[in-house]
């Protein structure tokens, strides 16, 4: 089976211009993207997808592997497809799996990769499967950068939302404070069904991609997993960042 990770990365980010070259322990924040789920052996190979002459000088100065694509996508799902189609036709192959990774994850583990792509390989019917970590705090609950996603007792993704779900306002009770972790493996040919739809309505209010599967009648697989894992989308989660990673084992490696 040919399983190919790509992770699409931009400069032009709105809240953080240039986050994908931030340096984090002297290597840019897309390096470690890249470079750590490579390490992941259930990959055929592992590509940057940018827009940017910048992160393709970066990745061709490490030997990562990137190809350059439009730069009017304006999601990154988009950007995955067109770049599938380029490495498809490099490598001559076709994919059956195609794991997106967000540029700004460079806190993912091959561990993770692996535990998002192993429900595809046991159901066949399996499209579309996400992540999903804990929420570390009510305070990360609270911050609308981070997706919280609620599920059914099968693990489908019943809601995505950038407000803080389930509503804690009825109940003196914990409730399951659960996020959305950007590293989506599709199948080949469902991503590029996924483009072709128009951008739903919930989607459009949210923010989040994935409401445009559950808006078209299909099913989100939420994995959960237990390692700490903070996505970058402002200078002061670059901060907190670089301190979670200041002792990671996995650097040493790379």
């Amino acid at each position: 089976m040919n399983i190919i990770a790509i992770v699409p990365a931009r400069m032009g980010s709105s809240r953080f211009p240039g986050k994908p070259l931030a340096d984090i322990h002297g290597l840019p924040m897309v390096g470690h993207v890249a470079l750590r789920t490579a390490m992941c052996p259930l990959l055929s190979a592992t590509y940057i997808a940018t827009c940017d002459q910048e992160i393709m000088d970066f990745a061709a100065s490490k030997g990562i592997k990137a190809v350059m694509t439009a730069d009017t996508h304006e999601h990154c799902s988009d950007r995955t497809a067109e770049a599938l189609l380029a490495i498809e036709a490099e490598l001559g192959l076709r994919a059956d799996i195609v794991v997106m990774v967000q540029g700004d994850e460079p806190m993912v583990t091959p561990g993770m990769i692996e535990a998002a792509i192993k429900p595809m390989l046991e159901e066949s019917e399996l499209q579309v499967v996400n992540l999903m970590g804990d929420l570390a705090d009510e305070a990360e609950f609270e911050d609308p950068s981070e997706v919280k996603v609620v599920t059914d007792p099968k693990g489908n993704a019943l809601y995505f939302s950038r407000e803080p779900i389930p509503s804690r306002k009825k109940t003196k009770e914990a409730v399951p404070m659960k996020k959305q972790v950007c590293i989506i493996p599709f199948r080949r040919d469902y991503l590029l069904t996924f483009n072709s739809l128009p951008e739903s309505p919930l989607e459009r209010l949210e923010s989040v991609d994935m409401l445009r599967v559950l808006e078209n009648g299909e099913s989100v697989r939420m994995v959960p997993i237990r390692e700490r894992n903070l996505s970058v989308d402002t200078p002061e989660d670059l901060r907190r960042v670089r301190e979670l990673m200041a002792d990671d084992p996995l650097r040493a490696l790379y």
